[in-house]
């Protein structure tokens, strides 16, 4: 019987699916793919590309042409509403698409407060392609004057970001204050060795480590920490409070406590069996993954055989996430941060390795 199947997102999750359309289209199954625009870019090599190291058309895919060249729709727009009962998605607009099988893959964002959406220059890290403009501004104020740039998250994000804005500035001859507001604690929940290269590395790029304190408020050219202390700011890259959008949450659908898609082994809808999701968008109920690129990397050949289940093909699968997994961290000179089975390296070698495996990801999907 021939079904309408609807993927929402072109994230790292759905880029398996995404190759192999033509398999459902060839059996006769109609497919449309919906998405915020044409291209998508890929997170892992994000900080690199606001840095320099890697091109825009390099950490980029062409969503529609892989769906118009696989005999798919493509359809650019935002879904703001799922209604399970009808089997419909609402966009923005207004339309409405109907399913037979959804699947989701719409990542995650970045949720800016309002005492600091009123900041003249806040970037939030995602989604990636921000940076891309965030780049060109920085360029351009960097001919003007002496920055003092903000960047707020101590996570994974912050690090790599803040890193790469040092070489954005070195590379432009320009001069910049550089400092990361890491919350509570740089990289809280990693290995110490990890933490400890982290902080020699931000300390050789003279980029300022804050512990203790968040980013309270922004306005004009200056930020306010929790402590009351105040700093100057021309830009501020918000690389904190990452979760999915309000979407399912709106929708009525179980979500975890992020508002994330609740889903099971199988990566399907606790509720909606026609519904599936991977990367960061869904919460797994078996157990709390963290947001890292690799599980939805892994949830891809998953994700393509239950779609493919939900269509009349073969059984569910069910997908078994890694205890542990290889962590890479750029830092925009050159060298990274490794994390692999508790072993710890940094310097150029790390960074060749984590290059690698980033290229041989894109060159897998790009066309």
């Amino acid at each position: 019987m021939r079904k309408h199947l609807v993927l929402v997102g072109a994230g790292h999750a759905h880029m398996t699916v995404l190759k192999h359309l033509s398999d459902f289209t060839a059996a006769g199954h109609r497919v449309t793919v919906i998405g915020p625009g044409p291209l998508h870019y890929y997170s892992g090599m994000g900080p690199g590309m606001l840095s320099g190291i890697y091109r825009p058309e390099e950490i980029r895919f062409n969503v529609k042409q892989m769906a118009i060249s696989r005999g798919a729709s493509f359809i650019e727009g935002l879904v703001v509403r799922v209604d399970p009962a009808c089997k419909e998605l609402q966009l923005q607009g207004g339309e409405r698409v109907a399913y037979d099988i959804a699947s989701f893959n719409t990542g995650s964002g970045v949720a800016v407060d309002e005492r600091i959406a009123t900041h003249a220059a806040v970037v939030p890290v995602k989604p990636i392609e921000t940076l891309l403009d965030a780049r060109t501004r920085v360029i351009d104020a960097l001919t003007q004057r002496k920055l003092s740039i903000v960047v707020a998250g101590g996570g994974p994000a912050g690090l790599e970001i803040a890193a790469n804005l040092r070489r954005l500035v070195k590379d432009e001859s320009g001069a910049a204050e550089i400092t990361l507001v890491a919350g509570e604690r740089l990289l809280a929940g990693f290995d110490p060795g990890v933490r400890r290269k982290a902080e020699r590395g931000l300390s050789r790029l003279a980029i300022t480590l804050i512990e203790g304190q968040k980013v309270d408020s922004a306005g004009g050219r200056a930020v306010r920490l929790t402590s009351g202390e105040s700093h100057p700011c021309d830009f501020l890259f918000m690389a904190v409070g990452v979760k999915p959008s309000s979407l399912f949450r709106d929708s009525g659908i179980p979500t975890g406590d992020d508002g994330g898609l609740l889903v099971n082994r199988f990566l399907q809808s606790v509720a909606h069996p026609e519904i599936f999701g991977g990367g960061d968008c869904v919460c797994f109920a078996p157990r709390p993954l963290a947001k890292v690129g690799v599980y939805a990397v892994r949830q891809n050949p998953v994700l393509l055989q239950n779609l493919r289940s939900a269509l009349g093909a073969g059984d569910l699968v069910a997908f078994t996430p890694q205890k542990s997994y290889l962590l890479a961290f750029n830092m925009g000179d050159g060298t990274a941060i490794v994390s692999w089975h508790g072993v710890v390296f940094d310097g150029r070698p790390g960074f060749a390795l984590k290059d690698y495996l980033d290229r041989r990801f894109m060159k897998m999907f790009q066309e």
